[in-house]
Order: C-alpha cells, then structure tokens, then sequence
C-alpha cells in the first residue's frame, strides 16, 4: 500500500519513534549531501536530538504516520545558542526514501508553522544544501526567500557545497 498525504496523520514525535527517525535521518547522511554529518548515528546518539523537541515551546517534533508507519518528519529548533536569537528558528523535513514527492512534506511544514503561531517565535530560517530544487521550492510555496548564499562551506562525498539560506517571517512583533 502506497501512503499519501490524504491518509496522513501528524503528530508530536516521541521516544517509540526514535529507530525509525534515525533510519530516516541516515538515509540522507549517507546516501545525500543534504545533511553534513558524513558517518550515520545510532539511536542512543540521536535521542539528545530528539529529547530537544519537547511537545510544547519554539523546538518541535511533528511526525508524519500512516497505518503505524513513519513517513517523514519536520523540526524547529534553536538556531543559534545565543540568548538574542531565541526568537528564531531553524527548519527541516526529513521524509522516508520511499514516501518523496507525495505531499507529505507539504502536510508536515503547514503544520509545524500552524504550531509555531502559537509560540514566541518570530523568524524561521532554513538552510538549504544546493542543488536542492525541491526543498528550494517547497520553502517558497512556504513564503520563505532567499536571503543568502554560503560557498563551499562542507565537504562531504569528496567535493565542497554551497548552502543556500532561507527565511520567512512568522509574527508580526
């Protein structure tokens, strides 16, 4: 059975979800340069992540499921550790290899920043590993813009890459 994004359901992600979100997460650190970690985590390496996107507050966890099945996820968290930056936010999706271009992404970014209306933020920011013409077009339908344009800032399957950085407002303050 294929899932799709009408039979997703969302919701805050927890510990029962974290050998699935590190399934996930590899996928990309070793098949993709869209992440910079170059070796993949255990779990037990991954859950001081996990335990930093509680059910409430700025930094989120929100997962994507289907019949049991994880099929991606989408975080805020701290963008920088300095007191000042509080009021922002780095974003991410993640989706399972085999779940990519069904909407689900799409699902887990509205309703992350449907839950991040309600908190103190005021900017999310993303940063972008390019090429990624995908995620560079889901954040645009997501009103974010191109701000900027780091080159070869990581180094990962033996050449540089750029990342490209993104922002979108989320509170008038």
């Amino acid at each position: 059975m294929t899932a799709t994004a009408s039979a997703t359901q969302i919701r805050s992600g927890h510990e029962s979800d974290l050998d699935e979100l590190t399934r996930i997460y590899n996928h990309y650190v070793v098949e993709t340069p869209v992440t910079f970690d170059i070796e993949p985590v255990t779990p037990d390496q991954r859950r001081p992540w996990l335990l930093a996107h509680p059910d409430s507050g700025p930094h989120r966890l929100l997962v994507a499921e289907d019949g049991g099945r994880l099929l991606g996820y989408a975080t805020s968290s701290a963008f920088r550790p300095k007191p000042a930056y509080a009021t922002s936010v780095e974003t991410s999706v993640y989706l399972a290899p085999e779940h990519v271009g069904r909407g689900i992404g799409r699902l887990l970014y509205a309703a992350l920043f449907d839950v991040l209306r309600h908190e103190d933020v005021h900017m999310a920011l993303a940063g972008i590993t390019v090429p990624n013409v995908a995620s560079q077009r889901l954040h645009e339908s997501f009103g974010f813009r191109s701000v900027g344009r780091f080159e070869q800032v990581g180094r990962k399957f033996g050449r540089f890459w750029d990342v490209a950085w993104y922002q979108k407002p989320l509170a008038d303050r």
